[in-house]
């Protein structure tokens, strides 16, 4: 079993033509199925890029979403649309609603967003101002009705404690919704891989070479991931789980336990990559 790795491939930044031209990258190894694991385009270029994708590319693709791809809309509809897309196109599976997948008898595959959480580093002190807050519609209604109209004014000292409440409830929903699968494929498959947008832990934020500062690390991990999976790993020694992720561009591997370790994927705007094809047992 060969399986395709990909992420953070923005595909807003192409062109029809550059998109397929992709896609055929993507299917020259042959391999039986493509993982993505996140910031695949925005939310109103979705569905599109992920059909030109579909063409190119023959086997299953599982995915799950990163922040760019709610872009322009909200949590709540661009789910509600991956959902519709994945009943009419059997072959676009949005991970977190596929459930366990089997790739092997003694494989499987599962996966859940993630999402920068605000927990590791210096949620209460970081400079550090994303565009998330402002064009997914989640996290622009936190903000004080000055900063949502001009975003300079964020700048200026706008409260960040509704922002961060919203950012810890996603995580604690991703963990949530990550804890029953993990569960369920342990106890099933010798060795789990997990797709996932955020790195779970500041071991696995990496930027050009090294570990991203305390400034960077609340808006680029998950730590109410990282703790479903560390508990899980040590709950479950004799099994092996692989994390695939991205968001930070920059990669690198963690080993967080002896059978717990984390691949993070590099990227770069206008020019997507396969990240590696990993031979599953």
């Amino acid at each position: 079993m060969r399986l395709a790795w990909a992420t953070d491939i923005h595909l807003d930044f192409l062109d029809d033509e550059q998109v397929r031209r992709f896609a055929a990258e993507l299917a020259a190894p042959r391999a039986d199925a493509l993982v993505l694991s996140g910031d695949l385009s925005h939310a109103e270029t979705l569905e599109h890029h992920l059909r030109l994708l579909a063409q190119g590319v023959p086997g299953p693709i599982y995915f799950v979403l990163g922040n760019h791809d709610y872009y322009g809309s909200s949590v709540a509809a661009v789910r509600t649309a991956v959902l519709d897309l994945g009943a009419r196109r059997p072959r676009l599976s949005w991970l977190p609603a596929a459930g366990v997948v089997r790739l092997t008898d003694r494989t499987g595959l599962i996966g859940c967003d993630g999402w920068a959480d605000a927990r590791i580093g210096n949620p209460a002190t970081t400079p550090v101002v994303l565009n998330d807050f402002f064009h997914i519609e989640e996290l622009a209604d936190t903000l004080d009705p000055a900063a949502r109209a001009d975003p300079r004014q964020f700048f200026r000292g706008s409260d960040r404690g509704r922002l961060h409440a919203e950012l810890r409830a996603r995580g604690d929903a991703e963990a949530a919704t990550l804890r029953p699968l993990l569960r369920d494929a342990l106890h099933e498959f010798e060795a789990v891989v997990v797709v996932t947008h955020v790195p779970p832990f500041a071991e696995a934020c990496w930027h050009d070479g090294r570990h991203s500062d305390g400034d960077w690390q609340p808006y680029f991990t998950c730590a109410a991931v990282g703790d479903v999976l560390r508990d899980a790993a040590a709950a479950w020694p004799g099994r092996q789980i692989t994390v695939l992720c991205g968001h930070t561009h920059g990669a690198g591997e963690a080993r967080i336990l002896a059978n717990l370790s984390v691949l993070t994927g590099a990227a770069e705007y206008r020019r997507p990559a396969l990240q590696r094809v990993i031979d599953v047992a």
